[in-house]
């Protein structure tokens, strides 16, 4: 390592799953510098997730839901008195470049874009090569001079975590003598939903065929979707409330299996070492799903489910074909596809 930081600060502001898709960052950051005082600024929510990293010695908060100047002033306050000589700014909006600026680090990573870009001592490019999300990342530590290193993202619970999940589960009459799958039909973009009727259909198949007792999990927006399955189930499926993240990837760690469609859950879900199946349609499986043998640090208990269509990748919110083709790339995954990848995995 031909580099040294004393003190370094990793962002990535906002979203669940990139936040989660960082955390082999913050392992190998660690490795290279096992001595330094290492960092994380993000959304309070997303990075809650990131408590009990060992790897980490603090956490900077931001409440993205307030737009309070006076939180921001206080922010930047407190990132300059911690005179970092290095930030690595992995989401490159123009908050967080202004947050990187405002630490006056001597080496401030970023990307090379209009105008915000002159806040970085350190400008990046994406060199146009295909590659995941966590390998995307890494081209801004090895700017820094830091060669990757970890793959595999990672969440850490503890005990207690678990244990208190467990019981909140046994309390819903939950038997974990049988195997525990959950699904999660919702998402932010209307475009990344798999049907809700399969999800029903879905969970009567895991509950006939395999004895399983299916779960529910739903993000804050996701109440039409989840009555949507839950009123077409003909067994029945246990419907989690919105679950703060630590408890909801403490819930997921127990489960056998977890079905989910393209969202924040689904990578909280692989980090915490459950056989994931993860449901694309406009999304890019190699770039968002980097969790397979195919990548380094995967598992062949992780699986993507995508059906090819000439559209694809599309990166709509909202699928905009008409007729029969609307939502073509949702509708040619079955639920028996489906079945079978959670069957072989339990």
């Amino acid at each position: 390592m031909s580099v040294h930081y004393d003190r370094i600060l990793l962002t990535r502001l906002k979203f669940i799953g990139d936040i989660v898709l960082t955390t082999p960052l913050i392992h190998t950051v660690r490795d290279a510098f096992p001595n330094a005082y290492i960092a994380y600024l993000g959304e309070k929510n997303g990075v809650s997730l990131l408590e009990h990293n060992p790897y980490l010695d603090e956490l900077f908060t931001i409440d993205l839901s307030r737009n309070a100047g006076f939180q921001q002033l206080q922010l930047f306050y407190r990132l300059n008195r911690k005179r970092f000589d290095l930030v690595v700014d992995l989401f490159c909006n123009p908050r967080s470049a202004l947050l990187s600026y405002a630490t006056r680090a001597s080496v401030r990573v970023g990307g090379d874009l209009p105008g915000r870009g002159k806040l970085y001592t350190v400008r990046i490019k994406d060199d146009g090569t295909p590659k995941s999300a966590v390998e995307f990342h890494y081209q801004s530590l090895k700017a820094a001079g830091i060669e990757p290193k970890y793959f595999a993202p990672e969440i850490f619970l503890t005990e207690d975590e678990r244990k208190e999940s467990k019981r909140y589960l046994e309390w819903q009459g939950i038997d974990f003598s049988r195997p525990l799958i959950a699904l999660h039909p919702g998402g932010t973009w209307p475009a990344k939903l798999w049907p809700a009727e399969r999800f029903a259909d879905l969970a009567d198949l895991l509950t006939a065929k395999l004895h399983a007792q299916v779960i529910v999990t739903r993000g804050p927006q996701d109440g039409q979707t989840v009555h949507a399955v839950g009123s077409g189930v003909v067994g029945g499926v246990l419907t989690l409330p919105v679950l703060p993240l630590r408890q909801l990837a403490a819930i997921l760690s127990l489960c056998s299996a977890y079905v989910a469609n393209d969202s924040g859950p689904m990578h909280i879900a692989a980090a915490v070492g459950t056989p994931t199946i993860g449901i694309f349609g406009p999304g890019e499986e190699n770039i968002w799903f980097p969790y397979t043998p195919a990548f380094p640090g995967g598992s062949a208990k992780n699986l993507p489910l995508r059906k090819d269509v000439p559209c694809h990748p599309c990166h709509l919110n909202v699928c905009n074909r008409a007729g029969e083709e609307y939502m073509e790339c949702m509708k040619l995954l079955s639920v028996s596809e489906v079945f079978n990848a959670v069957k072989a995995r339990i």
